[in-house]
């Protein structure tokens, strides 16, 4: 692209052309090369990030042992992703980086699934990228608070049982990635921090090892999971699975080497 500029010297009028380089362009105007020229959300997404004060919140429920007990729990302050990783943040991340491509990327790193959530993702892969982004992933204490807010209610929403208004869930097949919904698509489903998305949808890995015991024994303040175990925990549900995994204190645990249809992630950062 070029554009014809005129100015005046000496007298003279005098045409230059000036070669229009769009990197600087994009930087300068706050997107990104690759966001002009695939279609993908300008890097704005990866800057919206929600404030999770400090305080105490209510974690654990009395629905499974691995729940038990119900605990004040106390965090320091924390931002957390208002949206979970969406395939179109993640091919930007590729694109720089060279890392390798979680399976059936063709099938995901398509136009119309830009804004979905991105899947088949290891743990170590959501490490790698919340890094790169100059984040991290959140703690198992963190995802609860953000999702359920200081009230210890079951849902992100309140106490309402779930529908088609709050989440995506209890879906067959994965449909090409189309059983995943556009992030921030449900607005009646947002947690007390205006966070989207933290029931269904995607499971999200989060930092800690798994640990049945561990909400039994794990201290009170900034805990973080076992220091060692079999497996990582993920949070929230997905498209896949019923009500119940939806709840903010549902507890589930993964191989953090598994690359699933329905496992995602969202970043966290340190004040």
């Amino acid at each position: 692209m070029y554009l014809v500029v005129t100015i005046l010297e000496g007298g003279a009028m005098r045409h230059m052309l000036v070669r229009m380089i769009v990197l600087c362009f994009i930087m300068a105007s706050g997107a990104t090369v690759y966001a002009a020229e695939s279609g993908l959300e300008p890097d704005t997404l990866d800057q919206q990030m929600v404030l999770v004060p400090a305080g105490k919140f209510t974690r654990g429920s009395s629905h499974a042992d691995d729940e038990k007990p119900v605990r004040s729990i106390y965090l320091n302050a924390f931002y957390m992703d208002k949206y979970e990783v969406t395939v179109g943040q993640y091919a930007r991340y590729l694109k720089v980086t060279d890392m390798e491509e979680p399976p059936d990327w063709n099938i995901m790193n398509q136009p119309h699934h830009l804004r979905r959530p991105v899947v088949n993702v290891t743990w170590e892969d959501a490490v790698n990228y919340c890094k790169w982004a100059g984040k991290r992933l959140p703690t198992e204490a963190e995802w609860e608070k953000a999702a359920r807010g200081t009230d210890g209610r079951i849902y992100p929403w309140g106490n309402e049982a779930p529908t088609r208004l709050h989440a995506n869930y209890g879906r067959k097949d994965w449909d090409n990635h189309q059983a995943l919904t556009p992030v921030g698509s449900f607005e009646a489903g947002k947690s007390p921090y205006g966070i989207y998305d933290m029931a269904g949808n995607a499971w999200e890995w989060v930092f800690d090892w798994y640990g049945n015991e561990f909400y039994m024994k794990g201290p009170e303040k900034n805990p973080i999971g076992p220091a060692r175990g079999d497996t990582k925990v993920v949070r929230g549900g997905s498209w896949l699975y019923v009500p119940e995994f939806l709840r903010t204190s549902f507890r589930f645990n993964a191989d953090p080497s598994g690359q699933q249809f329905g496992y995602g992630f969202r970043c966290a950062k340190t004040p």
